[in-house]
């Protein structure tokens, strides 16, 4: 069966663009014409595309998949390339948890300095914002 773009773009949730994108980008094969020039795809690059999805929902920058769907087509050569790449996305999400944990606190520290009690010009809440210096630590 083949599918055109926009029966690829309805099955996976990836918009047209995007797919059009990843064709440029080399991700998809380009996808065979029809007489009318109409692109259709094969059951191979819905797999492909659904893939793709999954790897940028979890965050993976474009190289990394690259380099996935590089390693996808030596299925006999090891999966340690592979297994680094998950290993570097998870402490780059490590690392923006953190980061995120962070401005949380300081947020809330923020929130609860005002409550609205106070007018404009001796708001807490607009002076920390405005002034960085009065966050208790960098984030």
């Amino acid at each position: 069966m083949d599918y055109s773009i926009g029966e690829l773009s309805k099955r996976t949730g990836v918009k047209v663009p995007t797919i059009r994108y990843y064709e440029k980008e080399g991700l998809l094969e380009a996808p065979l014409r029809t007489e009318g020039n109409q692109r259709r795809y094969q059951a191979s690059e819905l797999d492909r595309l659904g893939f793709i999805k999954h790897c940028r929902d979890l965050g993976l920058p474009m190289p990394a998949i690259r380099d996935l769907i590089e390693l996808s087509q030596h299925p006999d050569s090891p999966c340690e390339q592979a297994d680094q790449i998950a290993v570097t996305q998870l402490r780059e999400v490590q690392l923006r948890i953190a980061h995120l944990k962070k401005l949380e606190a300081e947020l809330e520290r923020i929130a609860a300095s005002c409550q609205g009690s106070h007018t404009v010009t001796e708001c807490s809440v607009l002076k920390a914002f405005g002034d960085h210096s009065l966050c208790r630590e960098d984030h």
